[in-house]
């Protein structure tokens, strides 16, 4: 056979096969829809309009808190594997890219010869640039290229996911702490106070104006609030070290700076009237969004794989020989092989990983829906239970007011000898109730305000962030 019917052949092969690659191979569809109801069941705060919520930390105006949040995500365990996870996934992204470009490597050699004959010995050397080249006919590579520009994208997306996860977690932390010490405070007082009331009754007692077993009882009960505000003070104390762990202050230092800034309770903040607008501001439900995507380009480069593969080699070079005093320099080029690989039989390999690929798919698409879902239902929560404290606050205040007069009169009354020692407790207790209600009631309330910031994304932008702000 001649070179130029082998020269016909190789092209007519190319052809056939670049035919054949102009049917686009079909996957699954890259995006799916998700199911969201058309308006938030519980009421929206503030008539649901939409705020920026990525400052929202700044404008609260406790610069301790933003101080401690920034200082956390420096130190974060998890903000630093979601950047080693973006680091990872930009490296399969350029090595998934450079699939479909040629592959250029140089090359060089020098031997050395010596025969044990008349001729004389000789070296050869040569130097030359060899390109090859796969023809992503079927999108096979492009498919791979396609999924890890997603995946990276994910990964980034999971970054600012991290981000907002710790700085909800400080926040939570943080006014865990700071109720902690209103609840603090208010067993401190409930400690003098009662141990006023018994100062006075052993002083009563001893006059023989009271029973011994009324002194027993004013002790019991000063013994009784010492304790608690003794059991508060730890439970500050234990606060405090949880903060210290997650942001890396010097606990003297974060000490310092808690006496001399007062605590600031969470600013109302409006969120999204729409829930496509809400759920666009999460990071994770645009990471799974990616993961959907990429899943489906997987589908269709393990379809590909089932086709013919194209690819083209080359190289030009000069070469060296020198023997004998002589020497001999020549230029080398070569076009090809143009090679043509056409699976026939795998028992079955290519299929498998095709249905694989389509499971995984399947999986991304219900792990999407899924995050879906559970995001309403966290914004739901939030504003329900944002709804509830804010109704509950004002009975709530106005029950503590009322337990605070009603024992200021029953103290009066129990100096002046009107009131047993029991109805002076009995009312302690209530009023003592009453406040610490009122305090757990703004916790929950900031704690609702956090889980809102949360579910709502933290104010995250997919087209900003992804572009501009993640490493």
């Amino acid at each position: 056979m001649t070179i130029r019917h082998k020269a016909v052949q190789r092209t007519l092969a190319a052809g056939i096969v670049l035919a054949l690659g102009g049917c686009a191979l079909q996957g699954p569809p890259a995006a799916v829809a998700a199911s969201a109801p058309a308006q938030w069941q519980a009421p929206l705060p503030h008539n649901g309009s939409l705020a920026d919520l990525s400052t929202w930390w700044q404008r609260q105006g406790d610069a301790l808190l933003v101080e401690l949040i920034a200082d956390a995500q420096q130190v974060s365990p998890s903000i630093a594997a979601a950047r080693t996870r973006i680091v990872r996934a930009r490296a399969d992204r350029v090595a998934s890219g450079a699939a479909l470009a040629p592959a250029l490597d140089a090359t060089g050699s020098v031997v050395r010869t010596s025969q044990q004959s008349l001729q004389p010995g000789g070296t050869t050397s040569q130097a030359a640039l060899q390109a090859s080249w796969e023809i992503d006919v079927f999108g096979a590579n492009r498919a791979t290229r396609d999924a890890a520009q997603e995946r990276y994208d994910s990964a980034r997306a999971g970054w600012h996911e991290a981000r907002v996860s710790v700085a909800a977690e400080v926040a939570n932390q943080y006014y865990a702490l700071r109720t902690c010490q209103q609840l603090q405070a208010v067993a401190e007082q409930d400690a003098v106070s009662r141990r006023d009331s018994s100062r006075l009754t052993e002083l009563s007692a001893g006059a023989g104006f009271q029973p011994p077993a009324n002194a027993a009882l004013a002790r019991a009960s000063a013994a009784e609030g010492a304790s608690r505000a003794i059991e508060q003070r730890a439970a500050c104390d234990v606060d405090v070290k949880a903060l210290v762990a997650l942001s890396a202050m010097p606990e003297a230092t974060l000490r310092q700076k808690l006496a001399a800034s007062p605590a600031v309770l969470p600013s109302p903040v409006a969120i999204a009237a729409l829930p496509a607008q809400t759920l666009g501001q999460r990071p994770d439900i645009y990471s799974a969004e990616r993961e959907v995507a990429a899943a489906s380009f997987e589908v269709r480069g393990a379809q590909a794989q089932r086709y013919p593969r194209l690819s083209l080699a080359g190289s030009i070079g000069k070469g060296n020989i020198r023997s004998g005093g002589s020497s001999i320099t020549a230029s080398t080029w070569s076009i090809g092989p143009l090679a043509v690989s056409l699976p026939i039989f795998d028992a079955g390999r290519r299929r498998a990983e095709v249905d694989a690929a389509t499971a995984r798919y399947d999986e991304a698409v219900v792990k999407y829906r899924a995050g879906v879902r559970q995001a309403v239902r966290e914004v739901e929560e939030a504003l329900v239970n944002l709804a509830s404290t804010d109704e509950r606050s004002g009975y709530a205040r106005a029950a503590m007011e009322g337990y605070r007069i009603s024992f200021v009169a029953t103290e009066d009354r129990y100096k002046n000898g009107l009131a047993s020692l029991i109805e002076l407790e009995e009312s302690r207790r209530t009023r003592l109730a009453a406040e610490n209600t009122v305090v757990n009631l703004e916790r929950e309330r900031s704690a609702a305000w956090v889980a809102l910031y949360r579910a709502a994304g933290g104010g995250w932008d997919s087209t900003a962030s992804i572009a501009n702000n993640a490493p």
